[in-house]
């Protein structure tokens, strides 16, 4: 943690003439734009995998009236055509998995009050007053929800709200047009697939647990989800338009 911590402090340092006392809040919303970045190729992947699982429906359809009556040769077939098409029915969660290590150095790093036997001087940066390594339950119990701290929370909150808000909407249109494709839906016969039909029943709600992460996590964590979300739904409505 020690070696991210420095790169945490350098680049906040070149963000300084900037953004002043934020600096540190500055440095952790570009690493996280860094990591959306690298992770975007899996999620252009994901999105052209979920379009050729579309496609296929018409033709699993056809397997399932073929096959009906024989679920174990069924089952056999539909692998046999994802396999030809290279579809894969979990890569849509690539994506997500990969941010998860991110976001527990994040919150490890603001967690922590020494890195290598040393004072953690990352627990000194803010966003405006709010400290970095504090939680909203710290906010509310110093000046309360209006007070410096709370209402960076409070500004926080709007924009997960705001963000959620269009994931639903998004992730709605998305499901509904699945549905609307002839055979679409949970593919029993597909590995995987019924546990992926439950994801994608619960999608359109999940931005709006984004609002509990980030009141309970350290606030440089919470910067990271919030970040990450935003620019999701954003990736999200370019690439499955």
């Amino acid at each position: 943690m020690s070696v991210f911590a420095s790169l945490v402090e350098q680049l906040a340092d070149l963000l300084r003439p900037l953004f002043g006392l934020s600096a540190a809040a500055a440095a952790i919303i570009a690493f996280t734009a860094l990591v959306r970045l690298l992770v975007h190729p899996l999620s252009r992947a994901a999105a052209r995998g979920q379009k050729a699982r579309a496609a296929l429906q018409p033709r699993i359809a056809k397997l399932r009236r073929k096959h009906g009556k024989n679920p174990e040769k069924l089952q056999k077939a539909v692998m046999e055509l994802h396999a030809e098409e290279k579809v894969s029915p979990l890569s849509g969660c690539l994506p997500s998995l990969l941010q998860l290590p991110a976001f527990f150095l994040l919150y490890h790093l603001f967690s922590s009050g020494s890195i290598g036997g040393e004072p953690n001087a990352l627990l000194t940066h803010q966003l405006l007053d709010a400290p970095l390594g504090g939680r909203w339950a710290d906010a509310l119990a110093d000046g309360g929800a209006f007070g410096g701290a709370g209402v960076v929370y409070l500004g926080l909150f709007a924009v997960v709200a705001v963000v959620a808000y269009f994931s639903y909407r998004l992730s709605r249109r998305m499901t509904e047009a699945s549905a609307g494709t002839p055979g679409a839906g949970a593919d029993p016969q597909v590995p995987g697939a019924a546990a992926m039909g439950g994801v994608m029943k619960v999608m359109p709600f999940m931005s709006f647990f984004t609002l509990v992460t980030v009141a309970v996590v350290p606030l440089a964590a919470a910067l990271y989800v919030v970040t990450s979300t935003t620019w999701s739904v954003i990736e999200r409505s370019v690439l499955y338009r």
